[in-house]
């Protein structure tokens, strides 16, 4: 496939052809009105030719909005593209392509695939991208529009098939725990099969991620007893902490002397009052009825 490369091409200010094109229009109602005066065929023959000029001359003006551009194609070859915003005038012979040069927003929809463990997620994605390269956008591909709308839902798939939903190591990347590392991802993705098009990703996020409907209640579940499971973790090695400072302060202080059982006894209520999720209700002993 032959590789194009875009470049400028020759034009001229706009102004200055319409001066040239109101002067040709004058010569010719000049040419018009003395020809027909004086009954000279000379002169006539005159103004065919220029009335083919001043058709020429006016269909070679163009207008180029800010941020847009015309990519100009003289019988089948391209000849460069017009960037510059302005009133300008070019060759009359050449095809002229609008390619727009703004920043675009593609908004994926919601798409259903497999995650790296194979759970069934939904997933879709907001592209933010713009043209760099007029010349490969028109003559690289058959619709850049429609090429970054297929390549955006492709990436988007590859990207979940790579990376689990969630994990349980903080540590390690999954879809919903590092959204910035995976947004990064997507636009290196996005940008390696996007550059044919020559089309620049400026970002590219995760709009939408759950899972499935078949299977959202069961992952809920699961989450929360993974939830309860790490703060009961958290409550337990918190407690057995708080008991060992309490023995090690009663021990160094003298307080009191306790042998091994009523340690026992000691932490086993500790325990009992750091970690039960109901209020502990304290029994005071007052001695015993007979000595």
């Amino acid at each position: 496939m032959e590789k194009i490369a875009e470049k400028k091409v020759n034009k001229i200010n706009g102004f200055l052809m319409l001066l040239v094109l109101l002067g040709s229009i004058a010569l010719e109602i000049y040419l018009l009105v003395s020809g027909i005066r004086t009954n000279n065929a000379p002169i006539l023959w005159i103004f065919i030719p220029m009335l083919i000029v001043i058709i020429l001359i006016a269909s070679g003006f163009i207008v180029v909005q800010p941020n847009d551009s015309r990519v100009l194609i003289l019988f089948g070859k391209y000849t460069g593209t017009v960037r510059e915003s302005g009133f300008w005038w070019v060759n009359p012979f050449t095809v002229r392509k609008k390619v727009s040069l703004r920043i675009r927003n593609f908004n994926s929809q919601k798409i259903k695939v497999n995650d790296l463990h194979g759970n069934p997620i939904e997933i879709g994605a907001v592209v933010v991208w713009r043209v760099i390269d007029t010349a490969k956008a028109v003559f690289d591909v058959e619709n850049y529009e429609q090429f970054v709308d297929v390549q955006s839902e492709t990436a988007i798939r590859q990207l979940a098939s790579e990376y689990p939903y969630d994990v349980d190591q903080e540590d390690k990347p999954s879809l919903r725990g590092t959204p910035q590392e995976i947004a990064e991802s997507l636009k290196n993705m996005l940008q390696l099969r996007l550059e044919v098009a020559g089309v620049e990703i400026i970002e590219a996020r995760i709009s939408h991620l759950a899972y499935a409907p078949e299977i959202a209640q069961a992952m809920l579940r699961r989450q929360q007893a993974q939830a309860i499971i790490a703060a009961r973790t958290k409550i337990v090695e918190g407690a057995v902490g708080m008991v060992e400072m309490a023995l090690k302060a009663l021990s160094e202080q003298n307080i009191v002397k306790l042998d091994e059982d009523k340690k026992a006894t000691m932490v086993n209520n500790l325990m009992v009052a750091l970690v039960s999720e109901t209020e502990a209700q304290p029994v005071i002993n007052t001695g015993t009825l007979y000595q």
